[in-house]
């Protein structure tokens, strides 16, 4: 008896765009050195679908061993507070976000029965839910991190040539599944009114830890170590990621025709309850806006008055000139000028001021402003130069230690080649006959060099593969594997684009 009739109709609703999507919007573009660099393209919902295809196995490894094992028995309660809103409020648009990735995770064959969207949101939110249940309970956070800012006079007779610059530390717990789930993911939305932006972190986040767009604004966050109050209920917390990602992804947050860290102030200020955690926030623009406000910010938040402080280099923190430098004490909130040891060091690394291009920059924060070990990642942005490096916790050694990855920004934003996204290499794959009965025929117009292919059924399972393929179309048997749904995978010029057919069999 012939299946087929049974087998194409669910292969058309799986290719329904309310459950998944005919083609994965996104390809990894390389991954290497405990780093996967990710591009993602679409509407929320697609890209959410792309991310969760992609990465499936690394999110619930991420989930499974440490997100899960930080709540523990409050994780049910955790994904209660997300449901209700009350405590906690997230944008309807990243319920959908969540949702669809967690739909790819499903279609790329991981078992999704213990992980659903809520459980995404929730680790997206987990630094918000430490201020709410876990300050002085013996689960205070290692997170440290830091950043320095340099721009006009300070970058002045360097090649920079008064440009902006700024270099950034991620400290945390030097934890395994951290350490081997680390992403670079880049967002080119559809939707009117967004723009294309990227984060670093952790797979998973759907959110901006460290991150930056298109116009060369750039939003890091840090812990705020000395704050010692907590969140209060019933504040509906907006999470301090999911703000900077807003201020991010906004064409212009504020609509003031102008795109510097007034967004990432406004956004902040939307939330004028304050966070539920003490938090510090380094924002950085291109120096081209003139006023120095606007090009390097520090915002120092929590739940408590003063909730909400902004710092610029007006204020008096000893750190000279043209540069501004944020660790994890207050230093503008309450007056409070809390200097640690980093923060005296990078002080007295920048003495004058003057003649700090990006490498000297980089040489400060590395040699004077890091955390040891637990230096997960370490960053720099140049956005008037459309440069973007970075190294990571990698073979035992803490990020500082490690020669760094350079991207150029204007390509990884590109919707065409440099970037290998939709317009690029792997654009034009064509599967035909698909449905197929026997026999299959792969084209990969694109491919200069060679490139290969494997295919898996739906549980992920490898069920044929072939390699150093030459030639741009390929023709294979499909005779010894299962019926119904599977997947191919193309790998060419470090680009992986996958694509579902649908195998009819006998």
């Amino acid at each position: 008896m012939r299946l087929w009739p049974l087998l194409l109709t669910g292969f058309l609703a799986l290719a329904s765009p309310v459950r998944t999507f005919s083609q994965v919007n996104g390809v990894i573009l390389s991954d290497t050195g405990n780093l996967t660099v990710v591009k993602l393209w679409g509407t929320h919902e697609e890209r959410g679908y792309a991310y969760g295809y992609l990465l499936a196995e690394e999110i619930v490894a991420l989930y499974d061993g440490y997100i899960r094992p930080m709540f523990g028995s409050m994780l049910t309660m955790a994904k209660q507070v997300i449901k209700e809103g009350e405590h906690i409020r997230i944008d309807s648009v990243f319920w959908i976000e969540a949702k669809a990735v967690v739909n790819g995770m499903a279609d790329a064959g991981i078992d999704t029965s213990g992980v659903n969207y809520l459980d995404l949101l929730v680790a997206n939110s987990m630094l918000d839910f430490r201020g709410l249940w876990w300050k002085g309970e013996g689960r205070e956070s290692p997170m440290g991190c830091s950043s320095l800012m340099s721009w006009g006079d300070a970058t002045t007779g360097t090649p920079l040539g008064g440009k902006s610059v700024i270099s950034r530390h991620l400290d945390w717990t030097a934890s395994a599944i951290l350490i081997a789930n680390q992403v670079l993911v880049i967002h080119v939305p559809a939707e009117a009114g967004e723009r294309p932006w990227l984060m670093t972190g952790f797979s998973g986040q759907i959110s901006v830890l460290s991150g930056l767009n298109d116009a060369g604004l750039s939003a890091f966050q840090h812990m705020m170590s000395d704050f010692s109050g907590t969140g209060h209920l019933n504040q509906a917390y907006e999470p301090i990621w999911f703000t900077l990602r807003k201020a991010l992804e906004s064409d212009d947050f504020n609509q003031d025709g102008h795109v510097n860290t007034l967004d990432i102030r406004d956004a902040i200020q939307m939330n004028p309850q304050g966070y539920a955690d003490g938090y510090i926030v380094a924002a950085m623009a291109p120096s081209t806006v003139m006023t120095d406000s606007l090009t390097a910010l520090v915002a120092e938040v929590a739940p408590d008055a003063p909730l909400l402080t902004f710092r610029s280099n007006e204020y008096p923190d000893s750190i000279p000139g043209d540069n501004l430098y944020a660790a994890n004490f207050e230093i503008k909130r309450n007056n409070h000028v809390h200097l640690c040891p980093r923060y005296i060091a990078v002080m007295n690394a920048l003495e004058e001021g003057l003649n700090i291009g990006a490498e000297v920059n980089w040489a400060i924060m590395r040699d004077h402003s890091n955390s040891g070990s637990g230096n997960i990642q370490f960053m720099q942005h140049v956005p008037e130069w459309d440069m973007f490096r970075i190294s990571v916790h990698n073979n035992g050694k803490p990020a500082y230690q490690n020669t760094p990855m350079e991207f150029n920004t204007a390509e990884l934003f590109s919707p065409a080649t440099g970037t290998k996204g939709p317009e690029g290499l792997m654009k034009d794959v064509v599967l035909y006959p698909n449905p197929v009965w026997d026999v299959l025929n792969l084209s990969v117009p694109g491919a200069g060099g060679s490139y290969s292919w494997e295919i898996l059924d739906v549980y992920g399972s490898l069920l044929a593969n072939r390699n150093g393929i030459t030639g741009t179309t390929e023709r294979f048997s499909l005779e010894d594997m299962p019926a119904g749904l599977l997947v191919i995978r193309i790998n060419a010029e470090g680009v992986t684009a996958c694509r579902k057919l649908l195998h009819l069999g006998e």
